[in-house]
């Protein structure tokens, strides 16, 4: 439960971009920049109490969707491609948030962190079988995002234009929606939500930043598989992560009987690969079946005027 909801919340990212027409594999670094906000921010305690859980998600948030804003500026103002600016801005991001942590963190061990959260502002988990580590607390963001998701897309206006602007920019454009402006927006709406990607590990256990022993990397890139595998759906997509989260889990036990990890890794592969194509034939069957019905409509109809 733990491991699916960061990737359910890293598909949602990906989702939105989807959803838009556009690829962002800038969700790893997105989450990277937040998680190490984050961390500088909560570490320092500078809100009391719980408040200061809500405040570094609100950080988390920000700073996800600022720096998925580079992006997007880049596509709309430069006409660079989301794909190659966002694969740049990971490997930056990486890069930055070690620089960061190693100048300005404190020293764990033999590495760097930042500092600490405050007692105060460790939630709970929630206890599910005894003996077992307790679930996340914030494992919840994930559900909220989900129907924060759901109804934007399916029940708004913006979520109509978003769908409009990604399936048809040119229908987009007559109807009077700005396609930039959309893009614009899109982009900092999945970073934002990239943001959120590893706070419930970081409330949940780890509680500080640091690469790479505190904090896990690899999520962004697992849930574009996640979002491919749910075809950007609510429901898919948390199916795909509880799927995604049981075959990650299942790589320790493998390497003691002495499987290779990589197993794991192929089986996803494989996985994300016979659903992309079972969805293809369906969707040429069905379009082959809808041309069909059409050519017989219209023969009846030249018939019953002859």
């Amino acid at each position: 439960m733990n491991q699916s909801s960061m990737l359910a919340l890293s598909a949602f990212a990906a989702a939105i971009g989807f959803r838009m027409g556009l690829f962002n594999i800038g969700v790893e670094g997105q989450y990277i920049v937040a998680a190490c906000a984050a961390g500088f921010f909560g570490g320092a305690g500078l809100v009391p109490g719980p408040l200061n859980i809500l405040a570094t998600l609100v950080v988390a948030v920000v700073a996800g969707g600022l720096y998925a804003s580079i992006a997007g500026i880049l596509k709309v103002t430069r006409g660079v491609s989301e794909v190659i600016s966002a694969i740049m801005l990971n490997y930056i991001a990486l890069t930055m948030a070690g620089y960061l942590v190693q100048r300005y963190g404190v020293e764990s061990g033999l590495t760097f962190t930042t500092t600490p959260l405050p007692p105060s502002s460790q939630p709970l988990g929630f206890g599910v079988i005894a003996g077992a580590p307790d679930v996340w607390a914030l494992t919840v963001v994930a559900l909220a995002v989900g129907a924060g998701y759901w109804f934007l897309l399916s029940r708004t206006r913006f979520g109509f234009d978003l769908r409009v602007a990604g399936e048809s920019p040119t229908a987009a454009l007559a109807s009077g929606v700005s396609v930039p402006r959309m893009v614009l927006i899109s982009m900092a709406l999945s970073g934002a939500i990239a943001g959120l990607v590893w706070m419930p590990a970081y409330f949940g256990s780890v509680q500080k930043f640091g690469i790479p022993e505190n904090f896990q990397a690899g999520l962004g890139f697992t849930g574009l598989a996640v979002a491919l595998l749910g075809r950007n759906r609510v429901v898919g997509i948390f199916f795909g992560a509880v799927l995604f989260a049981f075959l990650a889990a299942q790589s320790n036990g493998l390497q003691r009987e002495g499987i290779a990890k990589e197993v794991v890794d192929i089986t996803q592969g494989i996985v994300v690969l016979a659903v992309v194509v079972a969805y293809e034939v369906v969707r040429r069957r069905q379009a082959k079946a809808e041309s069909e019905r059409v050519a017989r409509e219209l023969a009846t109809e030249r018939e019953a005027v002859v």
